[in-house]
């Protein structure tokens, strides 16, 4: 006899961890593609005869892109499942690639990025929808973050074989590899993932503690949901805790980092690339601390860990500017160190979200809340472009130290403006939750 929908699974079976290995996998590849321009920078203003303001637009549309692509990513993920939503993504970041490889101008390339973004979109969303119907729920928090462990590695793969093999072959051939391994993956998605157990009749996540049943949904509500969620202070907080934390590293590792540090710092593209990895692999280390920190100190972690996060990454980046010269290597080691700590600090906001947000509101919390980081690392990778632009700077044969300098220095108003939001709302969500007093009206003079 079959067994009914609500018939809990004690345990995963192989079935479930091969599924969650093909989607992880084809995680990799979505970050490999979506950090492959910031590791072959320089190549890219080379090839398209781009200026820094062109350039840092492909990481732009990118990323707007993918953050526009959200809520009707969630929306078809309700309908459809994880299956047919994360092929069609894995299709559409291979024919961007494909067009990338092949694109004689600029404008392609833009369509290619937007294309790329589109499908990213697809991937990270459908593989937390997986671990929501194939695990137990009680092992959805571990498995969430060991996904987005692995799949920074992606970083990596971009960095070191991609760079490589670019500087090996052709860009053509490059990006072309890149575009075949997203149709290999999209043939593995569509062959081995299903989007529920077979004993089940529809996405649904059990606890097998108690038995609990519930529908898996991961559409973003409108309308009176948003405002709803975004009235709340909590809400708020995380939106700024994500703008303000991991916005510097994106734009460092998506796109500037490379360029800054090879044509302006003077470093060797092996040191660059070991600086970029030192970045990533400190990143992935810090997650489970900060996470397990983060649940100890669930009332004191805005100001304990994400404004000190914040800090140490202002506090880098202003040495690094300031040092006289090309900074030495140790510096800009540890500059990699400060900003991999914005990426855990990041995770710290949808923890907020999920905290001050009843269950039937947490998708749109969490939306409003992603749209925070997207929003800054879209406003910084443009003003660096255009700094460099307005210095005259804009090419791989104008880069100088100092207009590099000058370009960062407009990520400083992004991280006082939100650091002062993460105070504010911080104060007016303990009020809200009355572990504060509010604070009493000012006395008017008779």
């Amino acid at each position: 006899m079959r067994p009914t929908l609500g018939s809990p699974r004690a345990e995963p079976g192989g079935r479930a961890w091969l599924i969650w290995t093909v989607g992880v996998a084809a995680y990799v590849l979505a970050v490999t593609n979506r950090t492959s321009l910031g590791a072959v920078g320089v190549d890219a203003a080379e090839r398209f005869q781009a200026d820094a303001a062109t350039l840092s637009l492909f990481a732009v549309v990118q990323l707007a892109m993918y953050g526009g692509m959200q809520i009707p990513v969630g929306v078809l993920l309700d309908r459809y499942g994880s299956r047919p939503i994360m092929t069609i993504g894995m299709i559409l970041m291979a024919v961007g690639q494909l067009t990338m490889a092949l694109s004689p101008s600029v404008g392609v390339a833009i369509i290619a990025r937007v294309l790329l973004g589109a499908g990213d979109a697809a991937v990270f969303p459908g593989v937390l929808r997986l671990i929501a119907t194939w695990f137990p729920a009680q092992r959805g928090p571990l498995m969430v973050q060991f996904t987005g462990i692995v799949g920074q590695t992606g970083q990596l793969v971009a960095l070191i074989p991609l760079a490589a093999l670019l500087h090996a072959t052709t860009w053509t051939i490059t990006f072309g590899s890149v575009a075949g391994l997203g149709i290999l993956f999209a043939i593995l998605v569509f062959a081995i993932v299903r989007n529920h157990p077979p004993e089940r009749e529809a996405d649904v996540s059990v606890d097998t503690d108690t038995g609990a049943i519930r529908v898996v949904t991961s559409a973003v509500d409108t309308g009176v949901g948003i405002r709803a969620a975004w009235a709340h202070p909590g809400t708020r907080l995380a939106f700024w805790s994500h703008f303000t934390t991991p916005f510097a590293g994106t734009a460092f590792v998506l796109l500037w980092g490379m360029p800054f540090l090879t044509a302006a710092e003077g470093r060797t593209k092996a040191e660059a690339a070991a600086i970029i990895s030192t970045y990533v692999i400190v990143g992935m280390a810090l997650g489970p601390i900060m996470g397990d920190l983060s649940r100890r100190i669930p009332h004191r972690r805005s100001r304990a860990l994400v404004l000190p996060a914040v800090a140490v990454q202002l506090i880098a980046w202003l040495i690094v500017i300031a040092f006289p010269g090309p900074a030495p290597l140790w510096l800009l080691f540890g500059l990699a160190v400060a900003l991999a700590m914005g990426g855990p600090a990041s995770m710290i906001a949808f923890d907020h979200a999920r905290t001050h947000n009843p269950a039937h509101r947490l998708s749109t919390a969490t939306g409003v809340t992603n749209a925070g980081g997207f929003l800054a690392a879209l406003i910084a990778i443009f003003l660096i472009g255009l700094a460099l632009d307005l210095q005259g700077a804009g090419t791989p044969a104008t880069y100088t130290l100092d207009a590099f300098r000058l370009a960062f220095l407009t990520q400083v108003p992004l991280w006082l403006v939100g650091g002062a939001f993460i105070v504010i709302e911080r104060r007016k969500t303990r009020v809200h939750l009355g572990m504060d007093p509010p604070r009493a009206p000012r006395r008017t003079r008779p």
